[in-house]
């Protein structure tokens, strides 16, 4: 079997028990198992072990979640409507996945962040990447750079929040309420960035 599909299993199955489990819980004898594939392999292709292998599986399942969003974001032409949509896809999801599969580094991000400098410092770059990419969605409707941003900056936190309160109560609502406000924010700063507009 070609070695470029054992990486992928490996990475595939330390993305799933990460994000469940988190990564102390995490052994890897259960992700070689659960990747079907031989124990040493893991080494093979990841020589500093567990720490090498989670940065990895932060920065590359981080950055497709992030694509993902955004293509979400972009699936229906008016913007507060596809926030709404975003986090309804979000709530279904999670369900779908028995409350069991939420943001691919929020459990790992929560865990290593006062105990593992790297894996912090991988968790940071990813979500800096997503308030990146969405403050230049924000930007197409509101031209303020800090306004932007600062929408930015809400839409990961209340993803972030609302995951977790899903996760705990089993119920998709936080996540729903959460797409609501957003939507709500930018009907606001659109209506705000229109009424600062210089008339002529």
């Amino acid at each position: 079997m070609a070695q470029s599909d054992t990486r992928a299993r490996i990475q595939g199955a330390a993305t799933v028990l990460f994000r469940r489990h988190g990564y102390a819980a995490t052994g890897l004898k259960r992700i070689a198992t659960d990747a079907d594939a031989p124990f040493g392999s893991i080494y093979h292709f990841f020589p500093g072990g567990k720490q090498q292998l989670a940065e990895d599986v932060i920065r590359t399942s981080g950055t497709h979640y992030g694509r993902m969003v955004m293509a979400l974001l972009d699936s229906v032409p008016d913007p507060a409507e596809s926030l709404m949509r975003a986090f309804e896809a979000a709530a279904d999801d999670l369900a779908a996945a028995d409350y069991a599969d939420a943001c691919p580094i929020g459990t790992v991000a929560l865990e290593v962040a006062s105990s593992n400098e790297e894996l912090r410092a991988a968790t940071a770059e990813v979500f800096e990447e997503w308030v990146g990419m969405a403050t230049r969605w924000f930007g197409r409707w509101v031209a303020e750079p800090k306004a932007a941003q600062s929408l930015a900056y809400s839409m990961v936190m209340m993803l972030e929040g609302a995951f977790m309160l899903s996760r705990a109560a089993r119920d998709g609502e936080p996540l729903r309420v959460a797409g609501r406000s957003m939507a709500e924010l930018l009907r606001t700063a659109v209506a705000q960035a229109a009424e600062d507009r210089p008339r002529t």
